[in-house]
């Protein structure tokens, strides 16, 4: 039974905690959080080519993997964690994890367990947030922000890029397109399945443009997680066959490598900066995983043949425009 002592000292940690969350939200806010709009609202978008200049998209995909555990050993109150590990199909390398689920989904009676350790996918993109519903969020002094986007979204972005009738890119900074972000409910879940483009191209603004100007544009694979190395893949593995077994995660095994957000490096272990911590909030039998800088609905996928590298040039014309839409339609038509 824990003593004053312990429980003055757990106090004192979670209150140390929320202070560095807050002021990590108040330092950096590049992340717009379109999923703290109220239901019913919308988000106006313009989105802006990436940085990269190899890239053939205006967006980077990101592929993490989940790794549930029963507790945390040697902490009794601890009862369920989340740990997020980059999935390294997401740089063309063979993943150790989605080696051993993909065999599952031959069993149906796999298929669930197969799914929960499936990698789940999300999109980074970059630009304006033109109409903004959420009343507290503030504008950061760069005012290009970086979107994380669901599967649910993406499929209605990269849908219309395929409609022959989107006649220029809608990163044109000149004849580019709005997004509009809707947000509504199915089934007690965030569903943004209404969200569209506006019906009118539309020139950047001259505040705009000098922003861009000012501040240049993200390379978004920057921001995508480091890609593990040998050691790190051999504790992604030991990490997956521990969850599936049902052990609590070991921080002393584990710690200095991935760990459940909250939870601190052990006694002698560096704070390194691929650390990867995550939170977990339990909604009904739903866990959600949410990163240190963003939240993002993460939704569960059937296997898939790993997909070629996102690679947009970076370009204004409308000569580009056409040639990158050709290239998006043409490659998702071999896909």
């Amino acid at each position: 039974m824990a003593n004053l002592a312990d429980i003055r000292a757990r106090l004192a940690a979670q209150e140390s905690k929320k202070t560095n969350q807050g002021q990590r939200t108040q330092s950096d806010n590049a992340i717009y959080p379109h999923w703290n709009m109220e239901e019913g609202t919308t988000a106006t978008i313009r989105f802006l080519p990436d940085e990269d200049s190899k890239n053939t998209f205006f967006w980077v995909e990101r592929q993490i993997i989940k790794l549930p555990f029963n507790g945390v050993k040697g902490d009794p109150n601890m009862k369920q964690v989340v740990v997020q590990v980059p999935c390294v199909e997401m740089y063309g390398d063979n993943c150790p994890v989605l080696a051993e689920v993909r065999p599952w989904y031959k069993d149906d009676t796999l298929k669930e367990m197969a799914n929960k350790y499936w990698k789940k996918r999300s999109y980074l993109f970059q630009g304006f947030v033109r109409q903004n519903p959420i009343g507290n969020d503030v504008t950061p002094a760069n005012p290009i922000r970086r979107f994380v986007i669901s599967p649910q979204i993406y499929t209605i972005i990269k849908s219309s890029l395929m409609d022959p009738d989107m006649e220029n890119i809608p990163t044109d900074f000149l004849s580019g397109t709005d997004f509009n972000v809707k947000k509504t409910s199915k089934g007690g879940y965030a569903d943004y399945s209404t969200s569209n483009w506006a019906r009118r191209e539309s020139p950047l603004t001259e505040a705009e443009q000098a922003a861009i100007e000012a501040h240049g544009l993200f390379n978004l694979t920057d921001f995508l997680p480091k890609k593990p190395s040998e050691s790190e893949l051999r504790i992604i593995k030991e990490m997956f066959e521990a969850s599936v077994d049902g052990k609590p995660y070991d921080a002393d095994r584990f710690g200095a490598y991935y760990r459940p957000y909250g939870l601190e490096a052990p006694a002698g272990a560096s704070s390194a900066p691929h650390v990867t911590q995550t939170s977990t909030l339990t909604i009904g039998k739903k866990v959600l995983a949410e990163s240190h800088s963003d939240t993002s609905e993460i939704q569960d996928e059937a296997p898939a043949k790993a997909s070629e590298p996102v690679v947009v040039p970076k370009s204004t014309s409308s000569d580009k425009a056409q040639d990158i839409l050709a290239m998006i339609r043409s490659r998702q038509q071999k896909a």
